[in-house]
């Protein structure tokens, strides 16, 4: 027995139609369709899978969507995140971070990404690549750390 259920809404401009139809118990097909006032179809597509599934792909659909959502509506709180650091950034990164040794780490590393409109964690693991030890304000990293750490040792200087 085949059987259709249909939903429609309005976002905005467009008109969303919704159908699920099952044919023959083994399979639900899922219909999409966004469409503008003046009939120009901006949204289509077709899921087929089984209904077994339907509810569960439902839930699956709709984390996915509102993720992507909420990511794309999400402006950058930091203006410069993901943007290359420069040379010029680097070695302003190290002065700073090497000019106040009695600074309390995780402050400074707010201030910094603050001034810098970096995040953070960029700022953290950014300073062990310009041979600074992220841990404690004022110290270069030893040869030892920056092994570990992937940096580099505090007298060498270039990027890595």
């Amino acid at each position: 027995m085949t059987s259709t259920y249909h939903n429609e809404i309005k976002l905005g401009e467009v008109n969303y139609r919704l159908s699920a139809t099952t044919d023959t118990g083994e399979s639900l097909v899922l219909d999409l369709l966004g469409s503008l006032d003046s009939g120009e179809v901006i949204a289509d597509g077709r899921l087929r899978l089984p209904v077994e599934g339907g509810a569960t792909i439902g839930k699956l659909l709709s984390r996915v969507l509102g993720a992507h959502t909420r990511l794309r509506t999400r402006p950058s709180r930091h203006a410069n995140a993901n943007q290359p650091w420069t040379e010029s950034l680097d070695t302003d990164l190290r002065t700073a971070w090497l000019a106040e040794p009695e600074a309390n780490a995780s402050v400074r590393i707010r201030t910094l990404a603050d001034e810098m409109q970096r995040s953070p964690t960029a700022i953290r693991a950014r300073l062990p690549r310009v041979g600074c030890d992220p841990d404690i304000p004022g110290r270069e990293l030893s040869p030892v750390a920056a092994v570990l750490l992937g940096g580099k040792s505090g007298g060498s200087q270039g990027k890595t």
